[in-house]
């Protein structure tokens, strides 16, 4: 089975395009609901939260995880996959979503141009972290990096404020500066933030991409099993989709099916710090 680890809900998004790029496989979704949001709290943590649901999801028969959250595929994924892999799971592997995110928009990049100006929302963690800032650079030493913190999403949204008027009023101030700046290419640099990609675009105008992380991580990890075709054998095909949460399961199968936009029938909730 592949595992899908989030914060909270952000991370159906991506199951949705994983489970249709990949239909026969199957899945298993972990949202610590109960400890969301990751992106305020200290490196320290996120690192234990992460290390802690990549462990229960290896226990249950994964053989492939992605972190489907922003703010723990930086500086703890890192630590997972250089320590905590080698140590305890070296036949196993573990992956982010920032650098496919990152591969994803660079195909939108016009390499002869002088200015191509890359806008970047999340988390404050995602944010100071740098993880984006270098990724970019790797590809493309040209682009230059506009970043802006966007705390108050996430609650927002996990709340299920999709279309309220606060929340436009609040997206409209946190892009103002980007849109200033004229960037070309907008990445949603948090998994809850691709159910707003509509509202979003509609904000920052047709002039500005704003980048569809969930499909360009789906497609490249079906990339990543056609080139290690030893890994994928060993993942489980029948179609199954489990979740799992660490808070209300109700709440997490009521408000999740936005993101999956699908139902969600079957929850089980269990306790990550046991």
């Amino acid at each position: 089975m592949i595992g899908v680890l989030d914060s909270g809900l952000g991370g159906l998004t991506f199951l949705k395009e994983f489970s249709d790029a990949l239909p026969g496989y199957s899945f298993v979704y972990l949202g610590d609901n109960a400890r969301a949001p990751y992106g305020n709290k200290s490196q320290e943590i996120i690192y234990k939260y992460t290390r802690q649901g990549v462990e229960f999801l290896f226990d249950k028969g994964c053989e492939l995880i992605i972190i489907a959250c922003n703010t723990a595929s930086s500086e703890p994924l890192k630590k997972i996959q250089q320590e905590f892999l080698l140590e305890k799971y070296p036949d196993k592997n573990v992956l982010g979503v920032i650098v496919p995110t990152v591969e994803g928009a660079m195909q939108s990049i016009n390499y002869n141009s002088k200015k191509n100006k890359i806008g970047i929302i999340g988390t404050k963690a995602t944010m100071e972290s740098k993880s984006y800032d270098q990724e970019f650079k790797k590809l493309s030493p040209k682009v230059e990096i506009y970043k802006k913190a966007t705390p108050l999403l996430v609650p927002l949204i996990e709340e299920g404020w999709l279309d309220r008027r606060e929340t436009k009023m609040i997206l409209r101030y946190y892009l103002r500066d980007l849109k200033n700046n004229k960037v070309n290419t907008l990445i949603l640099g948090c998994t809850h933030y691709p159910v707003l990609h509509k509202t979003i675009q509609g904000i920052v105008g047709s002039q500005i991409n704003v980048a569809d992380a969930p499909k360009a991580v789906a497609l490249r990890l079906k990339d990543y099993l056609t080139r290690h075709p030893e890994r994928d054998e060993k993942i489980e095909k029948k179609r199954k989709r489990i979740f799992y949460t660490t808070d209300d399961k109700k709440r997490f199968a009521s408000i999740g099916q936005r993101f999956y936009k699908a139902p969600i029938k079957k929850v089980e909730k269990i306790n990550l710090e046991q």
